[in-house]
């Protein structure tokens, strides 16, 4: 299905190329007026447009619309279309056709929130999370697992392909690091119960290396796969294992060797050296060390080649921690110079901040001073962790605040909008209802204010996820369920769904519309969707 918003961007680009073909190519945005009384959709680009035909914004505007009204395409959706301000546009949608839509979204048996894939990658790995299995999961980490979660969540309800994956990086210096933690020796770096437990179970081994990976193995099973699988409920496609699938196969072997054939590597020092600044990067960077060991980065040629050239993905998305940040460039730079330039992305997440009792809570792994994200989850439960991380862009720092997560009111986001849900399904269990005859509703037609908001907020809903797919503002999604969820509580304020034993079923069937909308939503976010509360 395509979304109205798109519907419309596309008519105001036929218009406009109508009005001068100078505009065939131009970008034209449509966006959400930020106050409800100038409209439900809005567009600048009559201020555009203005400045390269050298006439008033307002004359722009005022052509656009007697070119839109003489739309097909367009007829019957909006009550009016006018100008505002130095030459916005400004849509208003009608009553009839809120309700029409509302009709055709209750008699739709598969899911509403379903798009067509844009362009031509339909093939998409996600690989998020991946910390080194050195230590349980922080909650820095898990920012990202639930981001990529919803991420991939998003892109297959739009009909993409998608792979989850996980990147074990279960080879190099951290592992051996890991070792001489274990063995308490004097090269012991990370600290915490998990590994005095660890010292008891591995003590009798010996070699920092050889304790180091069977610690990593115990870490990765017991503490990091149980918390992200059972804690988090995040089900990776693929646990990709750096040492079996690149180290002993010596795919970052042969990856360097090509490198090298191309004259994309230069020696110094000892080390082998990527000219990452002839692609943009702001200095070059070390492939192979002077004593032979491979890079992050030498690694991660050899997974680009593994997911595009053996794998055949479109594109691939990593997300990664904002500390992470001055190793982006060196990778694109990587991902052109094997050939895969445009089709690697990355994704920083910034930093989570946890407070307690108006005090922050400090975190450092390395001390074993820091908060788990199993302790989190344990403390908070699931559904709020998940949909309070889920609300903030990834660009946006988060001050978590565990005394309002455990809220049990309407100050607390995800009970909000999980009450609104236990509401919506408490009134469709009322006997009046569950057991009524309902009588032939042949077009729904509703005019009451509180009505029409709530169907607005409803078909939102696939206009988020093309937002999503295009931009990866994944906090669209929580901010959504919220809104239909005001939207819905007002209405339940307002409009009597059975009054004095008599039901309405034109509101039966809104309130079976916003229940499955929103249960689509909370779906897709992946919290729980409760009956009752």
């Amino acid at each position: 299905m395509e979304t109205l918003r798109k519907q419309l961007a596309s008519a105001l680009t036929a218009s406009l190329t109508d009005l001068n073909p100078v505009f065939k190519d131009v970008k034209v945005e449509v966006d959400y007026p930020a106050i409800g009384q100038f409209g439900d959709y809005t567009s600048n680009i009559a201020l555009k447009a203005a400045k390269i035909l050298k006439i008033s914004p307002q004359s722009v505007a005022e052509e656009l619309i007697l070119k839109l009204k003489n739309l097909k395409g367009l007829n019957g959706i909006f009550e009016k279309i006018e100008t505002a301000g130095p030459g916005f546009i400004n849509f208003y949608l009608s009553q009839a056709y809120l309700s029409a839509q509302a009709d055709k979204i209750l008699s739709l048996k598969g899911a509403y929130g379903q798009l067509k894939p844009r362009g031509k990658a339909k093939k998409i790995q996600l690989e998020f999370i991946s910390a080194n299995p050195t230590g349980p999961l922080t909650i820095g980490n898990g920012r990202g697992g639930f981001f990529g979660d919803v991420l991939g969540n998003v892109f297959k309800q739009c009909g993409y392909g998608v792979v989850k994956e996980y990147l074990i990086n279960d080879a190099g210096k951290q592992i051996e690091v890991l070792g001489h933690s274990v063995l308490q020796d004097e090269q012991a770096l990370y600290k915490g119960d998990y590994i005095t437990e660890l010292h008891k179970r591995l003590q009798k081994f010996n070699g920092p290396a050889k304790v180091g990976a069977r610690a990593a193995k115990i870490i990765l099973v017991e503490l990091l796969k149980a918390t992200i699988e059972q804690g988090m409920r995040v089900r990776f496609d693929r646990w990709f294992s750096e040492t079996k699938e690149l180290r002993k196969t010596k795919k970052i072997e042969k990856v360097i060797a090509w490198l090298k054939k191309k004259n994309y590597l230069y020696q110094s020092e000892g080390a082998w050296w990527f000219k990452a600044t002839e692609r943009g990067d702001t200095r070059d960077r070390v492939l192979v060390k002077g004593n032979g060991e491979f890079t992050y980065l030498a690694n991660d040629c050899a997974y680009l080649v593994n997911k595009f050239s053996e794998r055949k993905f479109d594109r691939v998305i990593n997300i990664w921690g904002a500390d992470h940040h001055g190793d982006v460039p060196g990778l694109l730079a990587a991902a052109e110079a094997l050939g895969y330039k445009g089709r690697q992305e990355i994704i920083l997440m910034q930093f989570v901040r946890l407070f307690k009792e108006g005090k922050e809570v400090r975190m450092s792994k390395r001390l074993g001073t820091y908060i788990t994200m199993d302790e989190l989850l344990k403390e908070v439960g699931h559904d709020a962790a998940r949909f309070l991380f889920l609300m903030y862009s990834n660009n946006t720092h988060i001050d978590f605040d565990l005394n309002a997560a455990k809220e049990k009111s309407e100050k607390n986001p995800v009970y909000y909008v999980q009450y609104a849900y236990a509401r919506l399904s408490g009134i469709l269990k009322q006997e009046a209802i569950a057991k009524g005859k309902q009588g032939k509703i042949k077009a729904l037609a509703y005019g009451n204010g509180q009505e029409l908001a709530l169907i607005k907020s409803l078909l939102r809903y696939p206009e988020v996820l093309e937002e999503i797919i295009i931009g990866y503002q994944v906090q669209r999604l929580p901010q959504l369920a919220l809104e239909i969820a005001e939207k819905f509580h007002d209405f339940y304020n307002h409009c009597r769904v059975i009054d004095r034993d008599k039901v309405d079923w034109q509101r039966v069937a809104l309130v079976k519309l916003t229940r499955k909308v929103l249960g689509e939503v909370l779906a897709v976010i992946g919290v729980a969707a409760p009956e009752k509360m």
